[in-house]
């Protein structure tokens, strides 16, 4: 076995240890990637693509329909606007800048919603390519990084209560992950607060995917317009109702452990969208989608954090 490969199935072994998690995964693909290649090319396209539509459907298991219901009812006209509004300015901002459209798409939809999570169910459903997908996801982490130091500081220095802090994070920061760890560093009421109000912003994943799949439909060599049906939200939405309606007592851990591997999952598909990048498609694609991130992280931070403190 050559020296490439076995450096691969170490990193898998390594990212699959307590130590791993997607944006290590991503990081060292693209280290990878840059120093040695791909060994694996033919685990690009859809062994990849398949296995991370799992990955999410997997992640259902670990949503509670009936309490994320109960957390986002009142808040739920205020829900729809942040995450339409951020949409459309993402989109505005990618076409002025000159995102392509699908990395455009990618960017805001991990921006108005869940990160990663967004980006992973999205992609798929718009046939995004993987450099498309590598370059949106190493956006959001890049700003997740930042915003899990900077918003508690913020938010002390602002002075807000916990339940404010909660709602803030939640709605400005990406990733789920980066939500507790910043409001857990702020205190435990935030943290119950930010968790709850993300997971409940999480199920918008569902319409976001069937709207952009429509949007990004392909027209057949017979004229004839396809849409490409993401039958894995479904599966998705399947499976969190499951975990809700399901006698737990039954099996304790059952669903824990089905969170864990799609955690798994989605770390080693990043590693492997990570290192199917080559030097020629990162220089093409350029710092824009990366500015495209920043800005509307800005904007819609600073929009939030204003309606939160009341000064809207």
């Amino acid at each position: 076995m050559s020296l490439k490969k076995l450096v691969f199935i170490a990193c898998c072994i390594f990212l699959l240890s307590p130590y791993g998690s997607p944006p290590v995964a991503l990081a060292l693909g693209l280290v990878l990637a840059l120093t040695m290649g791909n060994p694996f090319p033919e685990l690009q396209g859809k062994p990849s693509k398949y296995l991370l539509q799992a990955s999410v459907v997997l992640l259902g298991f670990g949503m509670n329909l009936g309490a994320i219901y109960q957390a986002g009812k009142d808040g739920i006209l205020f829900t729809i606007a942040t995450i339409v509004g951020t949409l459309v300015l993402g989109l505005a901002v990618g076409r002025f800048l000159g995102v392509g459209s699908k990395t455009s798409a990618l960017v805001s939809s991990g921006t108005a919603i869940c990160g990663g999570s967004a980006i992973a169910a999205v992609g798929p459903a718009i046939n995004a390519e993987s450099e498309e997908m590598s370059v949106s996801l190493g956006t959001v982490f890049i700003l997740n990084s930042v915003a899990l130091f900077l918003f508690p500081a913020i938010g002390h220095f602002a002075g807000m209560t916990e339940n404010q802090f909660g709602i803030w994070a939640a709605i400005a920061i990406h990733d789920t992950s980066s939500v507790v760890g910043a409001a857990g560093a702020f205190g435990p009421d935030a943290l119950a607060t930010a968790t709850t109000v993300k997971l409940a912003r999480a199920l918008w994943i569902i319409p976001l995917v069937l709207v952009f799949a429509a949007m990004y439909r392909e027209t057949s060599e017979n004229g004839k317009t396809k849409i490409a049906v993401p039958w894995f939200i479904f599966l998705f939405v399947a499976a969190a109702a499951i975990k809700t309606y399901s006698p737990l007592w039954i099996f304790p851990s059952l669903f824990d452990s089905l969170v864990n591997l799609a955690k798994a999952g989605m770390t080693i598909t990043l590693f492997l969208i990570g290192i199917g990048l080559s030097k020629a498609t990162l220089k093409a694609v350029g710092p824009r989608p990366l500015l495209q991130g920043v800005i509307l992280w800005i904007v819609i931070s600073s929009v939030s954090l204003a309606a939160v403190l009341g000064l809207l």
